[in-house]
């Protein structure tokens, strides 16, 4: 795909709103993300403001997400009369059309964001979010519960937009960092939410949808007011159909060889993330017998372990060891974990995985980072989308794959090893290693 032209930006001279201009001055926008470093020059209370607002923004969008799951599956149940395997074949539907429009609308928002800029994308994310748990908690049949599930499944797709607003506002050589501060953003809300919801859902299966809704609907309103654009209208870009669909964003990659290798390495990655989604329950039950208890406080320590990582790891190793080292060591350590998980007899042995897989974490913000220098600012939104494009391809592969995999490796009259969802994640992750090292001599 062609670089941007000049006469492909679109320039608006128009006086706007203070809260509609950009945190930088405008200007004639730079042909590259290498020099284009806007604000790493005076860091100010709005630039701290927005950077906290987003950061907020996406732990409320995981604590929400984490609050309903386990709620929301009772509550399809009881639409169905009781009957748990109708219930559960429900809910596997309403799991799927939430992916399929994750994957569909990440690189429209992304796109948008790139023309429109981001601050409106966000904003309009957040409160129709918020609306839409509103809905759901007054839900009144199953189909009502369904079109919330599909508009939630739309605005939740708006991490694309953040994710861009944080390149816009953050130097190059810093972005792995402030992703990482995203990723710890993911695992706070994972950690938080299900706990949460759970207390919750014990005195009313629809409360946690109402403080759900709540909660985005208020952080709207803060962001109404301290929210600046990050993106000026001079590195806007033009819409286009053609890169808003989901293959269409992907051809983005095809433009750097570093882009394409690195979108190889994350396909890889978030593939490998599947089998933990996927599998991790079923495995733990089946073979070291662990309680609800138990299962719930061992997901609870991947996500602290993210959040240490992506808040106090991410940003000393870098400036330690460089990008390049950082994701090569993250993938080279992650893998071991997962092949702990698919090998260790006893669940104690099982346990002492997680640290080393969290280290993996170290891979996914330095990856972006590098990602995002070779692409120019009014590129950041559809870059985010396609890397959410080629999430949404791993969860609408993943489940089935691992599942699979898992079902026959416990099946009678075959060989026994039920760790092999694991095993094969390891083997995934490990084969992320040489692409990563290839696509990243330039940067040694």
């Amino acid at each position: 795909m062609p670089e941007w032209s000049d006469s492909e930006v679109a320039v608006d001279t128009d006086v706007s709103s203070p809260a509609d201009q950009p945190m930088a001055p405008s200007g004639n926008c730079p042909p590259s993300a290498e020099l284009y470093a806007p604000y790493a020059a005076e860091p100010s209370h709005r630039r701290r403001a927005a950077s906290a607002f987003i950061f907020v923004t996406i732990t409320l969008d995981m604590l929400a997400m984490g609050m309903i799951a386990p709620v929301l599956p009772k509550l399809i149940t009881g639409f169905m009369g009781g009957n748990e395997a109708s219930g559960a074949e429900m809910f596997g539907i309403f799991g799927t059309v939430w992916a399929v429009m994750q994957f569909g609308f990440s690189p429209l928002l992304g796109s948008l964001s790139d023309r429109f800029g981001r601050r409106p994308i966000v904003l309009l994310s957040n409160f129709g979010l918020g609306i839409d748990y509103l809905v759901m908690a007054l839900a009144p049949t199953l189909g009502w519960l369904f079109v919330g599930r599909v508009v939630s499944g739309i605005t939740s797709a708006s991490v694309p937009t953040a994710m861009a607003y944080i390149a816009d506002v953050t130097d190059p050589k810093k972005r792995a960092e402030a992703f990482g501060m995203v990723s710890a953003a993911f695992g706070l809300g994972f950690v938080l939410g299900p706990a949460l919801g759970g207390v919750l859902g014990n005195v009313s299966p629809r409360l946690p949808f109402w403080v759900a809704g709540g909660m985005s609907l208020l952080n709207a309103m803060y962001g109404l007011f301290v929210l600046p654009e990050s993106l000026s209208k001079d590195c806007r870009g033009t819409f286009s159909w053609r890169q808003a669909n989901p293959l269409g964003s992907l051809t983005l990659l095809r433009r750097h060889r570093e882009l394409f290798g690195m979108g190889c390495v994350l396909l890889l990655s978030y593939l490998t993330q599947q089998s933990l989604v996927n599998t991790w329950v079923l495995y733990t039950d089946y073979r070291y017998r662990w309680s609800a208890r138990t299962v719930g406080l061992s997901l609870a320590l991947v996500g602290v372990g993210s959040v240490i990582v992506g808040a106090l790891l991410v940003r000393p190793l870098v400036k330690w060891l460089g990008q390049r080292s950082t994701l090569l060591w993250g993938l080279g350590i992650g893998w071991v974990g997962f092949a702990i998980f698919g090998l260790a007899p006893t669940g104690w042995l099982f346990l002492l995985g997680i640290p080393l897989m969290n280290l993996w974490g170290l891979a996914g913000p330095t990856a972006q980072g590098l990602m995002s220098v070779h692409v120019t600012p009014q590129e950041q939104g559809q870059l985010q989308g396609a890397v959410q494009c080629i999430r949404g391809l791993t969860a609408l592969v993943g489940p089935g794959l691992f599942t699979f995999v898992f079902a026959a490796a416990i099946r009678p009259g075959r060989i026994h090893l039920p760790g092999a969802p694991f095993l094969l994640a390891a083997g995934i992750l490990l084969s992320a290693l040489p692409v990563a090292a290839v696509v990243t001599r330039r940067e040694a």
